[in-house]
């Protein structure tokens, strides 16, 4: 069944702790449509559009706020229908009602002292406490050319001893994937490459090149060490949201603990650990 009949019939589940800003754009006078005497307005919008939002997030932009709204005015038809049928005066109705209450508190609570109590400060204090235990690592940038034959990497050692420069030749001469690229193989740390390969890089002084040639399984690699440099840690901004998914759920779980150990918790019918 297509997305679209699936979000009119209504027949979504509400993510738990989904809160998504209001992305689109307000109506006039903040009513967003008319369905009889209700009206749903830029409020109700806004709490549906984050209610849906991971099945929005599968539909094309441009239909999104036709399909939320269609959404809208069917629940308040079905609505309507019910209370004429006086669904709402059942007993099954208040129990779903009270259930949707608890929940959508617990979302509110959520929201207001877990999410929320994550502060840039608090994302930044973890990520000074986290980079402590950095270790840097040398690491070098590396160009190499690759060939068949010895005596083909002899010959290129040559020209470079002429003053060919490096990249001209790997471009020219190089058989490995990077050869297009002038060689480049970018910046690597130790246990990167292969242990032949990597021994004779990590040998090299910055600015210079192999004097004989380098075989590994590939073949024959004349390497030159463009720059060589400390390794830094990430910057906050790439940690940041692993950052603060691990302070929310630090959060809950202290959250929960406290409100566990006020309040006495009985599973009923529970078997006894053993």
């Amino acid at each position: 069944m297509p997305l679209y009949q699936k979000m009119r019939q209504c027949a979504l589940a509400t993510a738990l702790l989904t809160f998504v800003a209001p992305g689109f754009a307000t109506a006039q006078d903040g009513i967003v449509a008319r369905v009889g005497d209700a009206v749903i307005t830029d409020e109700d919008f806004a709490l549906a559009e984050a209610d849906f939002s991971q099945e929005l997030a599968q539909m094309p932009e441009d239909k999104r706020r036709s399909v939320l709204i269609d959404v809208l005015v069917d629940m308040e038809l079905l609505a309507g229908a019910a209370i004429a049928e006086g669904l709402d005066k059942t007993e099954a109705f208040d129990r779903r009602l009270a259930f949707l209450r608890t929940r959508a508190l617990r979302n509110a609570y959520v929201e207001a002292n877990i999410l929320n109590a994550i502060t840039d400060e608090a994302i930044e204090a973890e990520y000074q406490e986290q980079i402590k235990s950095f270790q840097p690592q040398t690491e070098v940038r590396a160009r190499h050319i690759l060939v068949v034959k010895k005596e083909e990497a002899e010959a290129i050692i040559t020209e470079l001893g002429s003053g060919t420069e490096f990249a001209a030749l790997a471009k020219q001469k190089s058989t490995g994937p990077s050869g297009p690229n002038g060689g480049d193989l970018g910046y690597f740390t130790k246990g990167k490459m292969v242990p032949e390969f990597e021994q004779a890089a990590f040998a090299l002084e910055k600015g210079a090149y192999s004097k004989e040639p380098v075989q590994t399984q590939f073949g024959w690699h004349v390497i030159m060490v463009e720059d060589k440099r400390e390794t830094s840690p990430p910057p906050v901004s790439d940690l940041a949201q692993k950052i603060r998914e691990g302070l929310v759920r630090k959060n809950f779980e202290a959250v929960m603990a406290d409100l566990k150990a006020k309040t006495k918790v009985e599973i009923v019918g529970a078997k006894p650990a053993e």
